[in-house]
């Protein structure tokens, strides 16, 4: 029987930790602290321990340097009531198997439990610090910033797939600013930037007089990242014959210029990118099947705003106040009306239309408050069309015949699945993305209402 050891302040989360584990077949013991928990670990050590982050006296992550430093092979699970992607990447280079944000569903700390008894842990050691603007609480984002985390003092390839507008340049950064290779060169390339022709020469240079227009020697981006990391956007816009030469370059690590007849060796990592399904493109012989299995070594998908509109009104906030200082402006701060408006909208652009609109609302606001008829016409106007109706029950009749027609099954699950996710983000944009306030007021528990927001996305 395993044994597993709790250290939390919170006698309630304790004593549900204790009953549940031991429900699952562990043998607990828990402490109040984690100075008491490490005054234990001299006699004898448990095969896990699970703690909270703030504590009276010695943190969780100071007992998460503790156990690394002390008891290398000692899994260690933190509990947090804040996690953004610092943080994560905090406890995964000081040694964390994982994180789980308060409040959190006891069948899926299980899982995680179960998992971290059965692999070998690793241990990481803490970089210098870094600045990192990427905001999000949702579940979608905690999955992105675990990830990070998880791969900082790495130098695997990474693809990074999402929608425009994400912010997927901001997470290969951090990438690279987290990884072995901080201090070397970050150089980034958007592939649907350059003209075909021209793709060659940008990734691996030209030699004087190699084509037309090429009066001097040109060093590609392969050779400034040498050493670093070369963030190649929009993947998917590389022409088929650059594929190739970008696949054999990764083979051997090796390259010639245009024009050139020395191989130059190179060490880079690549992070990749792109708005595209690369499965699709490969079925239609658009993107090499043995470029992307290459590439697709660990994918990290970004959510689109509009499956994580809890995070909006964080990201609102952060924008306006760095708008507010660069412009040397008053703070903009918006109504309940306002944000409500703003959250009903579907953000076609993500993030970077968000930012766009708190850039729009600083300059053009007339006051500090921000009402609705203050928003840019686009968001103040947008009207949620998905069931159209003269009346709510007309509207679900009239939608559920039109879909009906389409399928010969399956209705009443595709029904329930639109209505929950309307009910949930509903209730997040009420409660202004308080999953508390949120599953109370659809008369959920918190734990179902996390579940059926993984369920569907949100």
């Amino acid at each position: 029987m395993h044994k597993i050891w709790i250290a939390d302040d919170d006698e309630a989360i304790r004593l549900v930790l204790e009953e549940s584990l031991s429900s699952a077949g562990f043998k607990t013991k828990s402490f109040s602290s984690a100075d008491d928990l490490v005054k234990n670990l001299q006699d004898t050590q448990p095969d896990l321990i699970i703690t909270d982050v703030q504590m009276p006296g010695m943190l969780g992550y100071d007992l998460l340097k503790h156990i690394s430093n002390n008891f290398e092979k000692l899994p260690v699970i933190v509990m947090t009531a804040f996690a953004d992607m610092q943080a994560a990447i905090e406890y995964f280079g000081g040694g964390a198997f994982e994180y789980i944000p308060k409040p959190f569903d006891l069948e899926d700390a299980i899982k995680i439990i179960e998992r971290a008894l059965e692999e070998e842990p690793k241990t990481k050691g803490l970089k210098a610090d870094t600045k990192l603007d990427i905001i999000g609480e949702s579940q979608s984002m905690q999955n992105v910033f675990r990830s990070i985390g998880k791969l900082s003092n790495t130098i695997a390839t990474v693809l990074i797939q999402g929608e425009s507008g994400t912010g997927k340049e901001l997470i290969a950064k951090s990438l690279h600013k987290n990884s072995p290779r901080y201090d070397m060169p970050f150089i980034a390339l958007n592939m649907a930037d350059i003209p075909k022709e021209l793709v060659e020469s940008e990734l691996f240079g030209h030699e004087k007089g190699s084509f037309t227009g090429a009066v001097d020697k040109r060093i590609g981006r392969f050779e400034q990242a040498n050493g670093g990391t070369l963030f190649l956007d929009e993947i998917g816009d590389m022409p088929l014959d650059s594929q190739t030469r970008l696949l054999r370059v990764l083979s051997n690590k090796e390259f010639y210029r245009v024009g050139g007849d020395k191989p130059i060796k190179v060490d880079v990592r690549i992070i990749a990118a792109t708005h595209q399904n690369l499965n699709n493109l490969v079925s239609q012989k658009n993107f090499r099947e043995d470029l992307f299995y290459r590439l697709n070594v660990i994918k990290v998908e970004v959510p689109p705003l509009r499956d994580r509109k809890e995070d909006i009104a964080d990201l609102s906030k952060y924008f306006l106040k760095n708008y507010s200082d660069s412009l040397d402006e008053d703070l903009r701060v918006i109504s309940d009306e306002a944000m409500s408006a703003i959250n009903r909208y579907d953000w076609p652009g993500n993030v970077r239309q968000l930012e766009n609109v708190c850039y729009w609302i600083t300059l053009m606001s007339p006051s500090q408050n921000v009402k609705v008829q203050d928003l840019p016409t686009e968001v103040k106007e947008f009207e949620v069309t998905d069931i159209p109706s003269s009346s709510w029950e007309e509207g679900m009749q009239n939608w559920l015949k039109n879909v009906s027609m389409n399928i010969d099954s399956g209705l009443s699950e595709i029904a329930i699945t639109k209505i929950e996710k309307m009910l949930i983000r509903t209730a997040l944009e009420r409660s202004n993305g308080k999953k508390n306030d949120a599953a109370q007021i659809l008369g959920w528990g918190r734990n179902t209402l996390s579940k059926k927001m993984k369920d569907h996305g949100i």
